[in-house]
């Protein structure tokens, strides 16, 4: 957790950025991961010097040059451009030797094999002058960021500041929710992991960390280690400066090589990616629709549509291997869309895969920025259907207030799906996270005796099980108010006769309070 005197630290570092011409969320947070990036260069290659000193061997990794030798084609050495070295420059100097040499030689980094270095390649200074510089420099330097829970945690606060960019915060999906999600499919050791609309890189991050906490045994073992940092998490976008700020994410949360690059998913062949990948958690952006001509055929031969949200859907049945798990946010409107394409993709995740649940949220959660009703989907593939029973649950709150201000409604060790503390049943009220997953996980325990229960819920509750054959009967239909259903309480009516009586006692004592009031005021 970030103490609020780095939340106040970050927040002067944003603050000089705006107060120094650059007022562009998406711009501000690049310029800030290029200078985190050439920062934490600088510490991998001290570690890196400090390890081969200590074994009296040579580096292995050398990330500047060897040596203070001039640069070929600059007057400068490559020690000036290492953070350790350029932060007590003055500001000037310092504005010359990041601008005119630091950034070019990020750009060289290409060689490097790792994905920060390609998406560094096209990285551009736009700091726009050395007072602004020098002044960012020093309070970055300031932040304590010695342990990877804090740069992840200060890099996700600056994240959440996309929100307040309007439409930039369809980058965003509050973190509670893919905390929830990722819980819901529990990553394993072994799984590999894609989200095809990767933003930020959110799902990926949050699936690390669950690693991290359930299975500590990743990093005591080589082959582990090396699947968890090469080869588990992949993310694809179109936008770089997106996969640049990914990127830098995952680092700062001490994955050393993710698979995160560009890729226009909808519009591109998947030759080498169809059933490549275990997992799939996302939640793509649902633009409206898109010309036949910029849409995979692959893609149009499961379903032939132009609809985005249903064209990702397609793709996740795509990318996943057999045995393969998702869960994924849509609009409403794919739970009960009327159109061929809508009806014959639910089709096909009832009757060709394995539908496990549908979990509807609330309006307000990707407030500010959109009032769009969603739910979870999630489903495993099997080609062979399986579905039996599908798994209902309304979600009514989820920690913070439905309005664009999303104040949180309870203390924060009673906010998302794993609270440090346990819910009273009121507290529930304004929290259902932790009960979603209580109940999930009662479901997917077969040797369980409260399965039975869960299963066995009326469908007035909050969650309550589906057959297969119901859905079907219901066309296809996965929207939760179909298969709901409201008790309507009577009310008791009372005698004419005791209304007027009880309406002359409430005129009697209106008439007296009024006796009362003017006798005050003589």
């Amino acid at each position: 957790m970030l103490t609020s005197e780095i939340r106040s630290q970050i927040d002067q570092i944003w603050n000089a950025f705006w107060s120094g011409g650059i007022s562009n969320p998406l711009e501000v947070i690049e310029q800030i991961t290029y200078l985190l990036f050439i920062k934490r260069l600088d510490e991998l290659q001290t570690l890196e010097e400090l390890k081969a000193t200590r074994l009296k061997t040579p580096i292995e990794r050398r990330f500047f040059p060897e040596g203070d030798d001039d640069h070929p084609r600059s007057p400068r050495p490559y020690a000036d451009y290492r953070w350790s070295r350029f932060k007590h420059f003055a500001p000037a100097d310092m504005y010359t030797v990041v601008g005119e040499h630091v950034f070019p030689f990020l750009r060289t980094l290409g060689g490097d094999e790792s994905t920060y270095a390609h998406h560094m390649k096209d990285a551009r200074f736009t700091i726009p002058n050395a007072g602004l510089l020098a002044k960012v420099v020093d309070m970055i330097d300031q932040v304590p960021m010695e342990e990877r829970d804090t740069k992840g945690d200060l890099y996700e606060y600056m994240l959440a500041k996309i929100a307040t960019a309007g439409q930039n915060g369809q980058f965003r999906t509050p973190r509670h929710i893919i905390r929830l999600m990722v819980a819901m499919v529990a990553p394993t050791p072994g799984d590999i992991l894609c989200d095809p609309a990767c933003g930020t890189a959110g799902f990926l991050v949050a699936a690390g960390e669950y690693l991290r906490e359930r299975h500590p045994e990743i990093f005591r073992d080589a082959k582990l280690s090396r699947h968890f940092h090469h080869e588990f998490f992949h993310g694809f976008d179109f936008d770089n400066t997106m996969l640049r700020i990914g990127s830098m994410n995952m680092l700062l949360h001490g994955v050393e090589n993710p698979d995160i690059r560009y890729r226009d998913s909808l519009a591109q062949d998947h030759a080498g990616e169809e059933e490549k990948y275990t997992l799939v958690l996302a939640n793509p952006p649902f633009a409206g629709s898109l010309d036949y001509e910029n849409t995979a055929k692959d893609l149009q031969q499961i379903v032939k549509t132009k609809k985005t949200e249903l064209l990702f859907l397609a793709l996740f049945l795509r990318l996943l291997k057999p045995g393969g798990r998702a869960a994924v946010i849509v609009p409403d409107g794919v739970l009960f869309g009327s159109s061929n394409a809508h009806k014959t993709l639910r089709k096909i995740l009832v009757e060709e895969q394995k539908l496990d649940a549908v979990i509807s949220l609330p309006g307000g959660v990707f407030k500010p920025y959109a009032g769009v009703s969603t739910a979870i989907l999630l489903f495993t593939k099997t080609n062979s259907g399986g579905t039996d029973q599908v798994w209902f649950y309304d979600v009514d709150a989820d920690g913070m207030s439905l309005d664009d201000k999303r104040t949180e409604l309870l203390p924060s060790e009673k906010l998302g799906p794993i609270p440090k503390v346990a819910l009273s049943a009121d507290e529930h009220l304004k929290n259902n996270l932790p009960d979603i997953l209580q109940r999930w996980a009662t479901i997917q325990n077969r040797k369980s005796k409260i399965q039975n229960e869960e299963m066995g819920r009326p469908r007035t509750a909050q969650s309550f099980c589906v057959p297969k054959a119901d859905i079907a009967a219901q066309g296809y239909d996965l929207s939760l108010n179909r298969y709901k259903e409201v008790v309507h309480e009577e009310v008791a009516h009372r005698p004419p006769g005791e209304i007027l009586k009880a309406l002359g006692q409430l005129e009697a004592e209106i008439q007296q309070g009024m006796k009362e009031l003017e006798g005050m005021l003589k």
